[in-house]
């Protein structure tokens, strides 16, 4: 297996690009955001693996006038696996995984809770994964409303369709039953959003045709989303919205501390807590 090392630092420098294009778009919904506090801006720390083998960049925004809480990661990190993550890796079949635990790997992450419980949250990450025998992609996003407007989830999965379609027309329905199946919460008994896609391990032979659908998921990230937020940031809500929205955010907490690969990675491979915890919600309730 080739070191791809070209190929690495163009996926790195791209999903770095996506995170920087995200943000400004953030900020700048900030400052076209209702109400007369301050415009929300990203507070930016660069994070380190445990090891020092790589890191990454923590933005989060927190008490603006459009985000209660968001967060734009981007990392870079590489090393060896530790046992547990390294068996793991070898029970998915990630070839060679039981001899060799190197790895690099690269992406973006992204979760918004809004202020507005009108308007919905939503995850979205991009990444690629290399070991000495395998490289794949991965990610995808949903929408995550506690207050569920049709039209919004059409839109949002119409543009993540379009991005699908351009490179196989399978892979829409592939990726949106994986997104089913994935942001289910088993204890729960239901899924905790309206969906999206999911995809993970992809791999067909082909580097530059695979980064490229990742491109296009990433790209189609801020169409989908940013439309649904400048429609609903200015409707008006009740304390009984707020109260559905905070006990829909224990669902997302649940969800990514019991469930989530990506946390899981992230603490298993020593990465910075905060950094990888940023998805958690500033205020929950469970009833």
């Amino acid at each position: 297996m080739p070191e791809m090392t070209a190929e690495r630092k163009q996926a790195a420098d791209w999903f770095h690009a996506l995170r920087d294009t995200i943000t400004a778009a953030f900020e700048g919904l900030e400052d076209r955001g209702p109400g007369d506090r301050p415009a929300g801006r990203f507070q930016v720390t660069p994070t380190t693996r445990a090891d020092d083998g790589g890191g990454g960049i923590m933005s989060v925004m927190r008490g603006g006038r459009v985000f209660e809480k968001v967060g734009v990661n981007w990392s870079e990190v590489h090393g060896k696996l530790n046992p547990r993550a390294q068996a793991a890796m070898a029970a998915r079949g990630v070839p060679g995984m039981d001899r060799d635990a190197r790895f690099w790997a690269s992406g973006i992450s992204l979760v918004a809770h809004m202020q507005n419980p009108q308007v919905p949250a939503v995850h979205m990450n991009t990444r690629m994964f290399w070991t000495p025998n395998a490289w794949w992609f991965g990610g995808g996003a949903d929408l995550n409303p506690c207050i569920e407007y049709p039209e919004d989830t059409a839109h949002f999965h119409d543009r993540l369709r379009a991005a699908c379609d351009a490179h196989d027309p399978g892979y829409y329905d592939r990726f949106k039953a994986w997104a089913d199946e994935y942001f289910f919460i088993p204890h729960r008994g239901r899924a905790r959003g309206v969906g999206g896609i999911f995809y993970d391990d992809l791999n067909t032979g082909d580097w530059a045709e695979d980064f490229a659908f990742t491109r296009d998921v990433g790209s189609a990230f801020l169409p989908a989303f940013l439309p649904l937020a400048e429609a609903r940031m200015d409707a008006p809500w009740t304390e009984a919205d707020r109260d559905t929205q905070l006990v829909h955010r224990g669902l997302y907490a649940e969800y990514n501390l019991v469930y989530d690969r990506g946390t899981k990675f992230g603490l298993e491979t020593g990465h910075n807590a905060d950094a990888v915890l940023m998805s958690l919600p500033p205020l929950a309730k469970w009833v």
